[in-house]
């Protein structure tokens, strides 16, 4: 069983003509491209359940806007086989909508509506779950995302811990800071980050933070360890591959090379990835590896979600790795 909290929404992406940083009051053309961006509730569950079908039910909490948005994004998710029981449709707010804006040189930025249905999502919608974590004791994981309130995150945590789930979350770079002053780094087995959410947590817990990413993400498990935190850290770094860290051990693994459409998503894949394999008994490190194969073939795809994936296909990818064990025997 997974329960997964995060925020439910579509976007566009737009890509401006010229790499001049855009300014204050400028106008700048440019076009709409063939891509469809999703939020990180919906792929996480997305691929959870894409990786481990039928053997593993996947129930997202959180909340739609009565609109055309929210129903098209139902109607995926339902054909995905995500449990929507707990996902609420909420009258007089829009679905989650982000706006991603692109220079032709790949960098770029995003905006995201903040007065949307996810915006909504509360610690009683992770009450209202409850019976699903009743249900499956210690033989679960719950998954906390960003794009709903820290508030209803610290919930779904709150209940994985008391019914025996792994515990997986992640929080924005801005968040970093309330979370190091809380107690939100206890109710975590796994963090997943990005270096610059690693680095600003570090800055936030010792005031400093070293500039290679390696260098972050051991001073990172330094600083879980010498504080008896239990978590493991997962850590991308883009191109540069990512980093696992557990008791002290750091472990790398490079970045897959592939025909890379989008990196947007990846990061989240990595996560789901992770999660899954730990969902299915893998070791730290094999779920590790599972994650950078989704990683891999999620920048396949031009849309936030590759909705081709498949077992076989993460097979392949495995065995150009040359990986063998059990990340190949899940496969």
């Amino acid at each position: 069983m997974a329960v997964v909290t995060g925020g439910i929404g579509s976007g566009r992406f737009f890509l401006l003509s010229g790499n001049q940083t855009l300014g204050r009051e400028e106008s700048r053309g440019g076009r709409f491209l063939d891509r469809r961006d999703y939020c990180k509730g919906h792929i996480v569950s997305h691929y959870l359940k894409a990786l481990l079908g039928g053997a593993l039910e996947v129930q997202l909490v959180g909340a739609v806007g009565e609109d055309t948005a929210g129903e098209e994004l139902v109607r995926e998710m339902e054909a995905a086989g995500i449990g929507l029981r707990s996902v609420r449709r909420v009258a007089g707010a829009p679905t989650l909508f982000s706006f991603c804006f692109l220079y032709p040189d790949g960098s770029g930025g995003n905006m995201t509506t903040e007065d949307s249905a996810s915006a909504s999502v509360s610690p009683e919608d992770m009450d209202r779950a409850e019976e699903s974590f009743a249900a499956n004791r210690g033989a679960g994981v719950a998954v906390a995302l960003p794009e709903v309130p820290l508030a209803a995150r610290r919930r779904l945590l709150d209940l994985g811990t008391r019914h025996g789930f792994t515990r997986g979350a992640s929080f924005t770079s801005r968040e970093m800071s309330e979370v190091a002053a809380s107690r939100d780094l206890e109710r975590v087995d796994l963090l997943g980050a990005n270096i610059d959410e690693a680095r600003a947590l570090l800055r936030a817990l010792a005031e400093e933070a070293p500039g290679a990413a390696a260098d972050v993400v051991a001073a990172l498990g330094e600083e879980a360890r010498s504080r008896h935190l239990g978590l493991s850290l997962l850590v991308t770094a883009g191109a540069g591959g990512s980093y696992i860290c557990d008791g002290g051990r750091l472990y790398h693994e490079p970045a897959l090379p592939v025909e890379v459409k989008t990196t947007a998503g990846a990061g989240d894949a990595l996560l789901a990835g992770a999660v899954a394999g730990l969902a299915a008994g893998l070791t730290l490190r094999e779920a590790h590896r599972l994650g950078v194969l989704l990683a891999a073939a999620s920048v396949l795809s031009p849309h936030t979600i590759n909705t081709e994936i498949t077992r076989p296909v993460l097979a392949g990818l495995a065995r150009r790795a040359g990986w063998a064990g059990g990340v190949a025997e899940l496969l």
